[in-house]
């Protein structure tokens, strides 16, 4: 119960205490030394009834309801300032608790501005965190893209020394092979050259000694024609000293197929031609070689006197 609630209880109780001293106090003032008797007129038409009264017995209630109600004003004083007190006490706690809530929404603003910026910067350190894993994450990739492609250009390397060593191997060993060809083939050259070179010789001689039996053969058969024709050529005193040269070809069988003059005496060239044309046939080898020596043949014709 609140001291606004009690305060009518307590101004009733504080009027009706004074009132009754008042009275007393009235009653008290208004009395003689000497007892008499105490009347009452209660009406006009109702009769007086008188009281006796002892003073001391009067003095002594005076003074016990003095000191009742001087003990019931100093305990409803102290009742009132308990009250007072309490009441005091209920605001001081109020006023406390106030406080205290005030210090606890402080604590708990602070609290909570500590927490958003714990918050804050529990988020930027995770922001960075993020940044700095991705970053760490990207660096992490690029160094195994790197080690990737270092590890693929040295693999590549690798290879490409491996082809161009494989490939000067086979250089080496295709230079070889075309020596060792080159040098077999020119030791075979060699020996062809030197079989040829002693062929060759061997032929020159056998040649030789052929040209040299063929122009004895054909110097012969070139006597033996122009032995024919001399038989069949008809001289003139004119033709002393005279002469005519031929060209005659000849079939293998010795047919002539062409006579003609290169140049000479007319009457030389002219009788030489109708003794050839009238011999028909002149004489030829059978040896192939002596008879291309003589089917194209050239000669002078010189008569005889």
């Amino acid at each position: 119960m609140t001291f606004n609630e009690i305060l009518p209880s307590l101004l009733k109780s504080s009027a009706l205490h004074c009132v009754l001293a008042i009275g007393l106090v009235v009653s008290v003032s208004f009395q003689d030394d000497t007892p008499e008797v105490m009347q009452v007129n209660l009406n006009q038409e109702n009769a007086v009834e008188a009281i006796s009264v002892d003073q001391s017995a009067v003095d002594k209630r005076i003074k016990e309801l003095k000191k009742d109600d001087a003990n019931k004003k100093r305990q409803e004083e102290q009742r009132i300032k308990n009250l007072e007190k309490r009441a005091n006490e209920a605001k001081k706690k109020r006023q406390a608790e106030a406080r205290r809530i005030k210090k606890l929404e402080q604590q708990r603003q602070a609290k909570e501005r500590e927490k958003k910026k714990a918050e804050a910067a529990a988020k930027s350190a995770k922001a960075k965190q993020r940044v700095e894993q991705d970053k760490a994450a990207k660096a992490k990739a690029n160094k195994e893209k790197a080690e990737k492609a270092a590890k693929a250009a040295a693999t590549k390397r690798k290879k490409e020394e491996k082809a161009l060593a494989d490939a000067q191997k086979a250089r080496k060993q295709k230079a070889a092979e075309e020596k060792r060809k080159a040098e077999a083939a020119r030791q075979k050259a060699l020996a062809e050259q030197l079989l040829q070179e002693q062929m060759a010789q061997e032929q020159a001689i056998r040649a030789k000694a052929k040209q040299k039996q063929v122009l004895t053969e054909v110097e012969k058969y070139k006597a033996m024609i122009m032995g024919r024709i001399a038989q069949n050529f008809l001289k003139d005193e004119k033709m002393k000293g005279k002469q005519c040269r031929l060209n005659i070809r000849l079939a293998f069988n010795g047919l002539v197929t062409k006579a003609v003059s290169l140049g000479g005496d007319k009457l030389v060239c002219e009788a030489a031609l109708r003794s050839i044309r009238m011999a028909d046939t002149l004489p030829v080898s059978k040896d192939r070689a002596v008879y291309e020596q003589l089917k194209n043949i050239n000669f002078t014709f010189k008569p005889d006197f």
